[in-house]
């Protein structure tokens, strides 16, 4: 593991995700996977499967809903400070099919003090937009990875 002088901020934030990776048993269990991380920003990916459906044959909201959340989370974390959700909201412009690969892309668009707020946008494969997340983060006491 490098020094915590050599670390840079993309360092860090890699080092974070896979920290938290180890430990997301929710992502391990829907398939949900790190295509991306960097300070502040997260794009993560997952296959709708039929479980995922709900009775009207499309993707349940709780499922893109999941997705999204959790990029939130990676993007608000990669600081290496906690951070956890203060509120949310979700809108759903169209509906995830089976077999559709889901992106989630996580940006932060404002952080100040122990406050953030980003933006989490869910595609299809097509680029068609599933869903639009708006997640409101604060910085808790303490770090994901203990003296990197």
């Amino acid at each position: 593991m490098p020094d915590s002088t050599a670390l840079n901020e993309q360092q860090l934030a890699e080092m974070v995700a896979r920290q938290m990776y180890e430990r997301d048993n929710n992502s391990h269990a829907l398939g949900i996977a790190i295509d991306g991380i960097a300070p502040g920003y997260a794009r993560l990916s997952m296959r709708v499967r039929k479980e995922m459906l709900n009775s009207h044959g499309m993707l349940h909201g709780g499922m893109s809903f999941t997705l999204a959340d959790t990029a939130f989370a990676y993007a608000c974390n990669s600081y290496n400070l906690n951070a956890v959700a203060t509120g949310c909201d979700i809108i759903y412009p169209a509906a995830g099919r089976e077999g559709d690969l889901l992106t989630a892309e996580a940006v932060e668009r404002h952080l100040a003090g122990r406050t953030g707020i980003y933006d989490v946008t869910v595609t299809n494969q097509d680029g068609e937009v599933i869903a639009l997340f708006r997640g409101r983060s604060r910085h808790l006491p303490g770090t994901v990875v203990p003296n990197p």
